[in-house]
């Protein structure tokens, strides 16, 4: 088990070898626009799962899945030449989910603000179901209803 520092400075080391490698460009035109957002290697240091967007169509990110399907044996010759390590890790590539998860974030707090606008227009046009102070209070004593001790 290697020391999880060691497997943390090389998960940076290959984020930036693979990035820089797409950044030159592969010969593959199913490639899109691909932004590599994490890596993790195993405590090991044997396997590597690189995560990545692609920004565009549904299509279009099928495509650069496909494409770097096809490059992982160049990228990880790549890696194994740029990386000081004894064996090179297996290279796994897992699209990431981020703007799928953003944009059902920023669903969620549209609907929040139009019922939070829905209820404030609701509130200013609201009225007391009954007296607007439904508690009761103390009944005022007249002179002469005053107890005869203080008197």
């Amino acid at each position: 088990m290697a020391d999880p520092q060691r497997a943390r400075k090389m998960a940076d080391r290959i984020k930036e070898i693979v990035a820089r490698r797409l950044d030159k460009g592969l010969r593959d035109p199913r490639l899109g626009f691909v932004t590599i957002t994490d890596v993790r290697v195993t405590g090991d240091l044997q396997h590597a799962s690189i995560f990545y967007t692609v920004y565009g169509t549904e299509e279009e990110r099928r495509d650069s899945a496909l494409a770097l399907k096809a490059a992982t044996g160049m990228l990880r010759s790549e890696v194994g030449r740029n990386i000081t390590a004894r064996l090179t890790p297996t290279l796994e590539f897992i699209a990431d989910a981020i703007p799928e998860n953003a944009e059902h974030i920023e669903e969620l707090l549209r609907e929040a603000r139009d019922r939070d606008a829905a209820t404030s227009e609701l509130a200013a046009t609201a009225q007391y179901a009954g007296e607007a102070d439904p508690y009761v209070k103390p009944r005022e004593l007249e002179d002469d209803d005053e107890p005869e001790s203080v008197r």
